[in-house]
């Protein structure tokens, strides 16, 4: 049986819409516009 007292307490929120997005838009992510971009010019 599940103790909700001890799960609540083991309980850690996820980030906030702000964070999540700070934390995305830090990252250095290619998307697939990149991807083919760099495809073109490497066989130029």
């Amino acid at each position: 049986m599940l103790d909700f007292e001890q799960e609540l307490k083991k309980f850690k929120p996820s980030l906030e819409v702000e964070d999540i997005e700070d934390a995305v838009y830090q990252e250095d992510m290619s998307d697939m516009t990149d991807l083919i971009k760099e495809i073109i010019n490497h066989t130029k």
